[in-house]
C-alpha cells in the first residue's frame, strides 16, 4: 500500500498548502461590505482595509478607513448570520461604537440589502484597481479557463482511474462514478464531525476521509467482485460493475437521503487576477488547489508507474499477464492493489466535487462517471497519462462550448464530437495501435 500512502501525503500537502487562505464565506463578506455604505453616509470615500471571518465562525468582520471632511477615520464592521452554516441571515450588527438596534437593523435590511444594496459593496474584488490591464477577448478567455480548471481535475482524476484498471485486465468498471460519490459524502461527514468554523484543519479532515472511503469500498468491490468474475470470458464483469452502480446509488440514497445537503463554502473569496475595462478576472483559492491537487496526483501516479515495484508490475502484466505470472507476480495481490489506487483518483475527484461545488448527489455519479469515461476513450484508454489529457480535453471543450453556446446543449455537443473522435481514432489520441482484448490473468478467482 505505498503507493496509496504517497497519494495521501501529497494530497494532504496541497491541502495544507490551500488553507493559507483565510475561511471567509465570500457572500456573507460581500453583504458586510455592503452595509458599509449606509452608515457612512457623509463619507467622501471608503477604503477597505481587510476582510475576514470572526473567531466564533458566525460571521465577518471589516476593516475599513472612511475619508470625510474633518479627515480619515479607522472603523470596523462586524456582521453576524443566523444559521451560518447553511448561508444564514443577517442576525446582528456591530460597529466601534457598539451593536446597531432592531429597528435600525430591520430597516437596513429591509429597505437597503435588496439588489440595488448590494451593488455598494466598495470592494467587490479585492484589489482590483492593482490588478495588470489586459486586452478584452485575452481577460475573458483567461476566465473561462480558470472556470475550466475544476471539472478538469474532476475528469482527469476518474479517466485515469478507468484507464488503470482497463489497461491492467481490459475490462471497464462502471462504478467509479458511484466510489465518487461515496467519498463525496464521506468529505461531507468529515464536515459535519469538524464543525464550523471551517479552515485548513478540516479540509485536510475531510480529504483523509473520502479517501479512506473509496479506497475501503474499492478493494472491497475489487475482491468480492471483479476478481471472481474475470475467470468468466463473457461481459460479466461490465454487468456487474452495472450492478454495482446501482447498489451503490441505492446504498447512499437510503443511508443519506435523497435531499442535497450543503457544506459550508471554504476558500471561495474571489481574487483579482488582470482586468479589462469593467471586466474583473478573478479566481478563488479552493479553484486553485482543485487543480493542484490534480496536478500532483497526476505527477505523483506517473512516477508510481514509471519508477516504483508496483509500476514495473502494473506494467508487465498490462503487456504480457501470462509472462508477468512466470516472473513471479502476484495477479491477485496486484489486482487489489490497482483498485486501490483507482478507488483512491476517484475519491479524490469526489471530495473535489463536494468542496468546490457544495455537495454531491447520491446520483450525480453517473453523469460524471459517463463523460469521465469518455475522457479515458478520448485519451487512449489504458493509457494513463492519456487519459489526464483526456480529462483536459473534455473540460476544455465543455467550457468553450459554455462560453460561445446555450449551456442546454453541452452534454449534447460533448458526447456527439467525442463519437466523432472515436470514429475517426478508435482507439483514442494516446492509445494502443491495436484494440486491446479482455487479458486473463492467472490465480485470479
Amino acid at each position: 500500500m505505498s503507493a496509496i500512502n504517497r497519494l495521501l501525503l501529497l494530497v494532504g500537502a496541497v491541502a495544507v498548502t490551500a488553507g493559507c487562505a483565510s475561511s471567509l464565506d465570500a457572500g456573507q463578506a460581500r453583504l458586510c461590505r455592503a452595509v458599509i455604505p449606509a452608515l457612512n453616509g457623509t463619507a467622501r470615500g471608503i477604503e477597505v482595509v481587510r476582510t475576514g471571518p470572526l473567531p466564533t465562525g458566525d460571521g465577518v468582520r471589516v476593516d475599513y478607513r472612511a475619508q470625510s471632511a474633518a479627515g480619515q477615520r479607522s472603523r470596523f464592521l462586524e456582521c453576524r448570520f443566523a444559521g451560518a452554516r447553511e448561508g444564514g441571515q443577517l442576525a446582528a450588527v456591530s460597529t466601534e461604537e457598539g451593536p446597531i438596534g432592531d429597528l435600525r437593523l430591520y430597516v437596513l435590511k429591509r429597505f437597503w440589502l435588496g439588489p440595488e444594496g448590494v451593488l455598494a459593496d466598495p470592494e467587490p474584488i479585492n484589489h482590483a484597481a492593482e490588478a495588470p490591464v489586459l486586452p478584452r477577448g485575452l481577460a475573458i478567455g483567461l476566465q473561462h479557463a480558470i472556470f475550466a480548471l475544476p471539472p478538469i481535475a474532476i475528469y482527469a482524476l476518474l479517466a485515469a482511474a478507468y484507464s488503470l484498471l482497463y489497461g491492467l485486465i481490459g475490462r471497464i468498471n462502471l462504478a467509479f462514478g458511484e466510489l465518487a460519490a461515496v467519498a463525496g459524502y464521506a468529505a461531507l461527514l468529515g464536515f459535519a464531525l469538524w464543525g464550523p468554523p471551517p479552515g485548513q484543519a478540516v479540509l485536510l479532515f475531510s480529504v483523509l476521509l473520502a479517501l479512506l472511503a473509496a479506497t475501503l469500498h474499492g478493494v472491497v468491490v475489487g475482491r468480492l467482485l471483479f476478481a471472481p468474475l474475470l475467470r468468466s470470458a463473457g461481459q460479466h464483469v461490465l454487468i456487474g460493475s452495472i450492478a454495482l452502480a446501482i447498489v451503490l446509488q441505492e446504498y447512499l440514497r437510503l443511508t443519506q437521503g435523497a435531499k442535497l445537503i450543503w457544506v459550508p463554502p471554504v476558500f471561495n473569496t474571489p481574487y483579482a487576477l488582470a482586468r479589462s475595462g469593467d471586466f474583473v478576472v478573478t479566481f478563488t483559492p479552493m479553484a486553485m488547489a482543485a487543480a493542484g491537487m490534480c496536478g500532483l496526483a497526476a505527477l505523483a501516479l506517473l512516477v508510481l508507474l514509471r519508477s516504483t515495484r508496483f509500476g514495473r508490475a502494473w506494467r508487465a502484466c498490462a503487456d504480457d499477464a501470462g509472462a508477468a505470472a512466470l516472473f513471479g507476480v502476484d495477479h491477485r495481490l496486484l489486482l487489489l492493489k490497482t483498485f486501490a489506487l483507482a478507488s483512491a483518483l476517484a475519491g479524490l475527484a469526489g471530495y473535489v466535487v463536494t468542496v468546490y461545488y457544495g455537495a454531491f448527489g447520491y446520483a450525480g455519479g453517473i453523469v460524471l462517471g459517463l463523460k469521465s469515461l469518455l475522457a479515458a476513450v478520448a485519451g487512449g484508454i489504458g493509457c494513463v497519462g492519456g487519459a489526464f489529457l483526456g480529462g483536459v480535453l473534455i473540460g476544455a471543450i465543455e467550457q468553450v462550448w459554455s462560453a460561445l453556446f446555450p449551456i442546454e446543449f453541452r452534454d449534447l455537443a460533448v458526447f456527439i464530437l467525442l463519437v466523432v473522435l472515436l470514429v475517426l481514432r478508435p482507439n483514442g489520441l494516446f492509445g494502443w495501435r491495436e484494440p486491446l482484448g479482455q487479458k486473463p490473468l492467472p490465480g485470479l478467482g
